[in-house]
């Protein structure tokens, strides 16, 4: 009310304005719907924005409606324009602005008249029917912009102000006609659009003023194209942008877009709040409006984003351009198109919505930047991988789209079949013209089709007929008519299509072009002229004076162009000449014109055609994408995957999902190269995934999901063979950063975005999660991770979970779905490094320490970082509960070797005689095993000598000789309970320093063995573990004794649970 009233009291009296605007601006929201009126900024001149004000409002009076209600919410919008302008020439200009018309001009400046019959009141009518768009205005030579249009050219079209930055003259600026499509290209690049005013032209009476029209419009991936059939160069013409509206229901959220150009619009429903900002990334759009259903979210807040959901849209949203709407939503967006567009109100928009049903969930924005389908710094991009370099533009845009959108199971089949086809193709193919199915359509209903486009339209048909002409590419065009109906929501019987669509039109287009071709036939001398004249030097009557041709040379006289100006002083002409130039340009007039009528004519009879024109071009698009993948995918040993539909119905006691890839690699390596790891991925369940810094797991998440979704696409996988699922979504998250705009810390984001793969995962979905709860303290973190794969194996899910806390082990969780991987490791020349292989079990072994000094940390920072681990290990205990909720006790915990508290350990202080017994039973066993264990791999020559196997014993109060240093070992731990531990180490000093200084373990017995190498007493370690309760020993970590390499252990669900 205040602001309404405000704006009443300045349109009443002028003498108040100082004390509205102070109201307007005391209560002015960031992007208030409320119009309001604004003036000029400068209040040290009341008087002349008064006058100005005065002025405006007697030609309101007199004249109509020059700044109408209508304009305000116009104006307001170009204020903020203004004054987002940066550059001092620019913000010079808008000092020069007031806010009383649509062109901002001030009409007490110089040449800034806005009477009845000046340029000015021409350009402002202009004006008022697209208020929103920049205004140029052909002038001449020039197309000239004045008052915000000028400011517009000088901040993002690089142009200088007409006349310098005098102040006492309006804003003006302009562009010469050949930099009309420069200037063009700089504002729509920039997001606006423009609206171009040209003369008529022609002869006219002295002192006449030209008439001007509205020749077209250029916006934001529609650029302009008036005069186009008359040159003879093609026009690049853009990706169209449309105008995106986004709402949100019970089903989720909704993301409509329209498009102008094509007269079609879709609307996309039950997306989650990570796919609409996925498809906001990805897409460059004109226009976004949101609705006003995104107010209120599910917590019941009408401030959007307060309380989490609807959080990454605002994030994405604010600090960009948008407006609200209400009402239905399709309906008012395709209003708000027609308005923006100045379109009839009787302009149909064709549905071209593709459902979701039976199709995978559109990839999140997660997923898609960390396999590179969107472009991420770091990332190795899979389009760039699946077509050849010289395949890009159109067939590389329609992968990107394929890729972020992934079709149903039958769309995906025959993609898949015409690439099956095209592997055993044997005849040659045609070179598959593409057109932007935009910019048909725009040149055809503009006629603005030069003869250059109409060659390219008659290749597209000749291209058709010549697949189906031939038996091989006629079952591949077959297998494509169902993918292209998708993409151009045409649906087109092939015969049909090629009988009674095509012939008509090769003919029609043969026809003319073949008679007349070219608009283009004169020959001149004088090319910049455009005229016929002799060229040389010396011609005058003197120099031939009573020589022969002395009467020719002397009826020669001076060139002169069109505006009456000598050509210098070569360039003669002859009065017979002239006359012959001019009926020969008369000549080539006419030819021209009769050309043009031909082809717009043309272009009228090709109106009724034009959905099935584009529907040809996109099918030779997706040909020739699919021609291109197939090509490169053999290049690099890539192979077509067996993919089977996964019902709706989906339990897992009815089917079971897996997927099978064999020898896969990482789709950025070249197996040609030899530098790819082969692994084999036999998925049946979910699986924890544990492996040392470097080991390969993000590599390995990468690679799965990346096979998984060109498998579902249809497309080739980068392995030997692979079955893959059709799942309803794939789902890949890696590491998360912290995002300060939007006051969320890393962890904030994590779970954010694990919450929504959660939610949205079923029985038939493929989950990838890197290093899980990275983010957060240890073992609350731990605890959030367990609960997460709980839940995952609850739905019974594939997927991979990677994760280096291994305390996850140690929880009891309820697990039925779920199996252990690692990436292995191995022992070079007494290094241990990656070998980048999937094998089953689990590895604890970080490898942090080897990772940070290869990385170039200092070695000081190293050695003080290994004296703080030991101390660690010695100091770490952890609170557990009694049974009975009672009183916490503490203990410690090393390597799963848990030190019992003083009221628990005296229950099982073995007698001295038994202990000593038990002792000398250990050592014989565990001798005479790792005995035979090394012979056996003496004999394989695993090892190069067979060494001596010595028991040594430590007691109580003992420490292990210098000796030890620096070498593996294995050793059993004696525990007071009659119970064992079995463990390995390089550093046996300070293990057994770790082991005594836990509670009640001051005295521990332990035999140690040295061996030759670490992975020697990793295996001996195994072998002890697996033997020694089979001869009647008790052990404390019988579930590490399923090692199948160095470091790693293999514990089923059922042990987990039961732990």
């Amino acid at each position: 009310m205040q602001r309404l009233l405000a704006s009443s009291v300045v349109a009443a009296a002028p003498r108040w304005l100082p004390v509205a605007d102070s109201i307007l601006r005391r209560r002015r929201p960031r992007r208030s719907p409320l119009p309001i009126m604004l003036f000029n900024r400068s209040w040290s001149k009341p008087r002349k924005v008064s006058r100005s004000i005065s002025m405006v409002s007697s030609k309101v009076n007199k004249q109509g409606d020059l700044c109408n209600e209508g304009m305000l919410s116009h104006i307001m919008w170009w204020k903020e324009r203004m004054e987002s302008c940066r550059k001092p020439s620019c913000v010079q200009l808008t000092q020069r602005l007031v806010y009383s018309n649509i062109l901002g001009l001030d009409p007490t400046l110089r040449n800034g008249s806005l009477k009845d019959g000046t340029l000015n009141m021409e350009m402002l009518q202009f004006k008022s029917k697209f208020p929103r768009e920049v205004l140029l205005c052909r002038v001449g030579d020039f197309y000239e912009a004045i008052g915000f249009d000028a400011c517009i050219l000088v901040e993002h079209a690089g142009l200088n102000p007409f006349g310098g930055l005098r102040s006492d003259s309006i804003p003006k600026a302009g562009c010469p006609i050949m930099n009309l499509r420069q200037t063009l290209d700089d504002l729509t690049r920039c997001g606006y659009s423009v609206c171009i005013v040209e003369e008529i032209q022609g002869p006219t009476q002295a002192r006449a003023r030209k008439g001007r029209f509205i020749s077209g419009h250029a916006h934001p991936g529609s650029p302009y194209v008036f005069g186009l059939a008359e040159v003879d160069h093609d026009l690049e013409f853009p990706d169209p942008m449309p105008v995106v509206g986004i709402s949100r229901s019970a089903k989720g959220y909704c993301l409509i877009s329209v498009l102008e150009t094509m007269k079609t619009y879709s609307a996309e429903e039950g997306l989650t709040e990570e796919a609409i900002v996925t498809k906001l990334r990805i897409c460059r759009y004109h226009h976004l409006y949101l609705h006003s259903s995104l107010r209120n979210n599910s917590s019941g807040t009408s401030r959007w984003g307060e309380f989490g959901e609807g959080g990454l849209l605002w994030g994405e949203c604010n600090g960009k351009s948008f407006d609200w709407f209400d009402g239905s939503p399709i309906d008012e967006l395709l209003c708000k198109v027609r308005e923006i567009y100045g379109l009839d109100e009787k302009t149909s928009f064709r549905n071209v919505t593709i459902s979701l049903e039976g199709r995978p969930q559109p990839l999140y924005l997660g997923t898609a930047t960390q396999i590179g389908v969107i472009p991420t710094e770091g990332i190795p991009s899979l389009p760039k991988m699946l077509l050849p370099p010289n395949c890009a533009g159109l067939p590389s845009m329609y992968i990107r789209d394929l890729l972020l959108n992934p079709p149903s199971f039958d769309v995906a089949s025959a993609i898949q079949e015409a690439c099956r086809l095209m592997c055993s193709i044997t005849c040659s193919i045609p070179e598959f013209t593409c057109i932007p199915s935009a910019k048909l359509v725009k040149l055809l209903e503009s006629k603005e089709v030069n003869h250059i486009e109409f060659c390219r339209i008659k290749n597209v048909l000749d291209e058709i007929m010549l697949m189906n002409g031939n038996t091989e590419l006629s079952a591949i065009q077959n297998k494509l008519l169902e993918p292209a109906s998708v993409v151009t929501g045409l649906k087109v019987d092939a015969d049909i299509l090629v009988t009674e669509d095509f012939l008509p039109i090769i003919v029609r287009v043969k026809a003319v072009m073949s008679s007349h071709g070219s608009s283009k036939g004169e020959i001149s001398y004088a090319k910049e002229h455009g005229a016929v004249w002799f060229k040389g030097r010396r011609l005058t009557p003197t120099v031939w004076a009573n020589t022969p041709g002395e009467e020719q040379i002397k009826q020669l006289k001076p060139a002169i162009d069109s505006k009456g100006r000598r050509v210098g002083e070569e360039w003669f002409t002859t009065t017979k000449v002239e006359n012959a130039l001019a009926r020969y340009h008369e000549a080539c007039d006419n030819a021209k014109c009769k050309v043009l009528e031909l082809l717009r004519g043309l272009s009228s009879e090709l109106q009724d055609k034009i959905n099935i024109l584009v529907f040809c071009s996109t099918l030779l698009i997706i040909t020739k994408a699919l021609f291109g993948h197939v090509s490169e995918g053999l290049r690099r040993g890539w192979v077509l995957p067996a993919i089977y539909p996964l019902s709706k119905d989906y339990s897992m006691e009815e089917s079971s999902s897996e997927m099978d890839l064999l020898r896969l690699f990482p789709y950025w390596l070249d197996t040609n190269q030899g530098n790819a790891i082969l692994n084999d991925v036999n998925m049946r369940s979910l699986f924890i995934l544990t492996g040392p810094n470097g080991g390969g797991k993000s590599s390995m998440l990468r690679s799965v999901c990346a096979a998984a979704l060109l498998g579902v696409c249809g497309l080739m996988v980068p392995a030997a063979s692979a079955v893959i699922p059709h799942f309803d979504s794939i789902m890949l998250h890696m590491k998360a950063y912290d995002s300060p705009a939007d006051g969320k810390s890393s962890f904030q984001i994590e779970m954010s975005e694990i919450r929504s793969l959660v939610s949205r995962a079923t029985g038939r979905s493929l989950v990838l999660i890197d290093e899980i709860c990275r983010g957060t303290e240890t073992a609350k973190g731990t605890c959030i991770a367990g609960s997460i794969i709980e839940r995952l194996d609850d739905v019974g899910c594939l997927g991979i979970v990677s994760t280096h806390l291994h305390g996850i082990f140690d929880l009891p969780l309820s697990l039925n779905n779920t199996d252990f991987k690692a990436m292995g490791a191995e022992v070079v020349n007494g290094c241990i490094q990656p070998t980048w292989r999937l094998m089953d079990g689990i590895c604890r072994e970080s490898l942090a320490f080897q990772t940070a000094r290869k990385e170039g940390m200092p070695d000081l920072i190293i050695k003080r970082a290994e004296e703080l681990y030991l101390t660690m290990s010695r100091s770490n205990k952890q609170t557990s509960s009694t049974a009975h909720h009672g009183p916490s006790v503490g203990y410690s915990n090393v390597n799963g070797l848990v030190g019992m508290p003083d009221s628990l350990g005296n229950m099982f202080e073995p007698p001295s005689g038994t202990f000593g017994l038990l002792r000398k039973d250990v050592e014989s066993i565990v001798t005479a095993i790792c005995k035979d264990k090394l012979l056996d791999l003496y004999n394989k020559r695993s090892i190069s000598e067979l060494v001596e196997v010595v028991c040594v014993t430590v007691g109580a109060r003992e420490q292990p000789p210098p000796s030890t240093v620096g070498r593996s070992s294995i050793y059993i731990i004696i525990r007071r309970d009659n119970k064992l531990y079995v463990g390995q180490t390089d550093d046996l000093v300070g293990r057994l320093g770790a082991h005594r200084s836990k509670e009640g373990m001051q005295d521990a017995t332990i035999l140690y063995i040295v061996v030759p190498g670490k992975s020697v007493a990793c295996q001996l370690e195994t072998l002890l573990i697996n033997q020694l309760p089979s001869k009647g020993f008790k052990l404390i970590n019988k579930a590490d004794g399923k090692h199948r390499n160095f470091g790693m252990s293999v514990t089923s669900g059922e042990a987990m649970a039961a732990h």
